[in-house]
């Protein structure tokens, strides 16, 4: 999925991970590192990434900081004790903004991806976005970003079958943007239950 650098202008390649949901378990509003939970193969998804030298970042909306449920250390709380279960991570790029306040980075809106490229010193054009919802294929397509689902049960069946790639778990997300696996589909499994909107 990465495409070739310009000759003469090597760029470097990254993945950016959405966070609830798709990295931990999606605990709604979580401000307590002792409820972080990893997602299925989110370690070695991880570790193969650093193994090719891939930057990893992840790319998260916080409303619960613009909605008055968290305070900023709390977030950077979890933060800290999502690197102590999955090894340092090269950027965060966090939209604290409740949905009113017309944030320009809140996904589906790109401002997140874009800092977080300029952060790591690469371009939308060699990244790819993996999240569990279409807020995050919509950061990912504003951006001029590669996009892979991963559904989880609250992923919308239409959001599934707009996405650009589907993945069944995080590992062969990774895969598949390496190009190391190209089973992905199309369209994946559809969700159930309720829908989780952007944070």
């Amino acid at each position: 999925m990465f495409p070739a650098a310009e000759p003469g202008r090597p760029a470097s390649r990254a993945v950016l991970f959405d966070r609830d949901g798709t990295l931990v378990e999606d605990v709604p509003y979580n401000g307590d590192p002792g409820r972080v939970r990893l997602m299925p193969t989110a370690r070695a998804a991880l570790e193969t990434l650093r193994a090719r030298r891939v930057a990893v970042g992840v790319v998260s909306n916080q409303s619960g900081v613009g909605r008055g449920l968290l305070t900023r250390a709390q977030v950077e709380a979890v933060q800290r004790r999502t690197e102590e279960l999955l090894g340092p991570l090269d950027v965060w790029a966090v939209c604290p903004h409740a949905p009113g306040e017309g944030c320009p980075c809140r996904k589906p809106e790109p401002g997140l991806v874009l800092a977080a490229c300029s952060r790591l010193g690469t371009t939308p054009h060699r990244t790819a976005v993996i999240g569990d919802i279409g807020a995050d294929m919509g950061a990912a397509r504003s951006a001029g970003a590669h996009g892979v689902l991963v559904p989880t049960p609250v992923t919308r069946p239409e959001e599934v079958a707009r996405a650009p790639r589907t993945a069944p778990d995080l590992l062969a997300a990774v895969r598949a943007v390496l190009g190391e696996d190209t089973r992905g589909q199309r369209s994946g499994r559809p969700g159930a239950g309720p829908a989780r909107r952007a944070r």
